[in-house]
């Protein structure tokens, strides 16, 4: 599995350390520097059942500067993921990208539906 963070934002540090704690094994990237391909974007808006906002750091200034709350509900889903794919401030994070998950920001028990065998 792929996860891509931003060492410093807490959320992810916490994302890791439960990663971590729950053996979770993962390949780190950092999101600024590699921002997740188009064939990654793809796949996670599939797993967030096509909700393009999803993807989005919405709270995140350059969300915000580039007025995206305006422009999203009429940007083409591809012309969007391209904006993602080139701009990893942008992407909603952490961002946990495996064969039959993918999964962004951090909740601990959903992530723990998503990840831990269940009893």
């Amino acid at each position: 599995m792929l996860l891509y963070s931003y060492s410093g934002c807490s959320t992810c540090r916490d994302a890791v350390a439960w990663l971590r704690a729950h053996a979770v094994s993962v390949e780190e990237r950092p999101i600024y520097e590699r921002p997740p391909s188009l064939a990654e974007l793809k796949r996670m808006l599939a797993f967030q059942g096509g909700e393009l906002r999803k993807l989005f750091n919405t709270s995140g200034l350059e969300y915000r500067a580039l007025d995206l709350k305006t422009k999203l509900p009429t940007m083409s889903v591809e012309d969007a993921l391209k904006l993602l794919s080139g701009n990893g401030r942008l992407v909603k994070r952490p961002f946990l990208l495996g064969a039959n998950v993918g999964l962004v920001g951090f909740k601990p028990e959903v992530w723990a539906a998503a990840l831990l065998p269940r009893a």
